[in-house]
């Protein structure tokens, strides 16, 4: 049996499963709405059904669906040349990036960082490298960026240390988990510098007032409160609006916790409001975005694992990271 044929009766079933959902999901809003005028939640202007499924999110799951159809083949042979994928990186080998990794495209560079055991996270390794290669072949496929591809097809994605040369040729960074993070005078120097020469990091998943707080005091080494305050994200902010339309900051939880408690707050009442903060420069430009109490890095590593998790938090997930990315590269 053929790889494609292997796949094609998983393929099938996923798109039906997301089809019944995406049904259900609407059914339940037009019984509803034969009983009410309106969804107390919903803006002026706004159908019941474009609150509970808006037409862009509906656009961007359907070529979410597509894009997947399309790449399962490659991913699925990708994963077996490479032993498997998965979550702390199983399967795949931890290299720096050297000056000849870079060809003038898009890379997505995530930084290792030492872990501290006064802080909350699991490590720099969250989510890779899966997510890295998810949200970059999205960005291939949802815009016009040109993205750095092995002969095989497949993104090169970049782990960087932030003492790195190569970090000055990296326009976007990603950290995840950055609760346990611990910086020395020299990193902190480092992205100091990054960061006023055009750099953006963008700090994602963790959760709780402690996490948040030891992250902070990292960050305050390179980036002094008097000088770099820390602001909410407001919901009319260009970031949010660089290709769709973000409405509002999406709680995302890892898929076993999501699928161990049917919650989304990873620490109850602690967790219980997801966050998109950001530091900017003199001009008011985004240098840092940091989104606490929720997880981006799973929306986009855990994509192809479950149609359930998909529907729920795949599209608003690669709607606010597509934006980032497209954010971080123009501004």
């Amino acid at each position: 049996m053929s790889l494609g044929e292997l796949l094609a009766p998983l393929i099938a079933r996923f798109v039906r499963r997301v089809v019944v959902l995406v049904h259900r999901r609407r059914a339940a809003v037009r019984d509803r709405t034969r009983h009410c005028n309106r969804v107390s939640d919903a803006e002026p202007g706004e159908s019941a059904l474009d609150w509970v499924v808006p037409p862009r999110t509906t656009a961007l799951l359907a070529a979410l669906l597509v894009a997947a159809l399309f790449g399962a083949t490659a991913t699925v042979q990708a994963q077996l040349r490479r032993g498997g994928g998965g979550r702390g990186g199983f399967g795949f080998t931890a290299r720096t990036a050297s000056p000849k990794d870079f060809d003038g495209l898009f890379h997505f560079c995530r930084i290792i960082f030492r872990n501290s055991a006064q802080g909350d996270g699991n490590g720099w390794s969250v989510d890779w490298p899966r997510a890295d290669i998810n949200l970059s072949i999205r960005l291939s496929e949802l815009t016009k960026l040109d993205v750095s591809k092995d002969a095989t097809g497949e993104p090169n994605h970049l782990l960087i240390h932030l003492t790195d040369d190569a970090l000055f040729n990296c326009p976007f960074v990603m950290m995840t988990e950055p609760g346990g993070a611990a910086f020395d005078d020299q990193e902190a120097a480092k992205l100091r510098l990054y960061l006023e020469k055009g750099g953006f990091l963008w700090a994602d998943d963790f959760w709780g007032e402690y996490a948040w707080g030891w992250w902070v005091g990292q960050l305050r080494k390179a980036l002094p409160a008097a000088e770099f305050p820390i602001f909410d994200v407001p919901l009319d902010h260009p970031l949010l609006h660089t290709q769709f339309e973000v409405k509002k900051i999406p709680q995302i939880p890892s898929i076993d916790f999501f699928f161990g408690t049917h919650q989304t707050s990873e620490r109850g009442a602690d967790s219980t409001t997801p966050h998109a903060r950001a530091i900017a420069d003199k001009k008011g430009r985004v240098i840092v975005l940091m989104t606490h109490n929720t997880d981006f890095g799973d929306a986009f590593e855990r994509e192809g694992d479950d149609a359930t998790y998909f529907l729920n938090f795949g599209p608003a997930g690669y709607a606010f990271g597509i934006n980032a990315v497209l954010y971080a590269l123009t501004h």
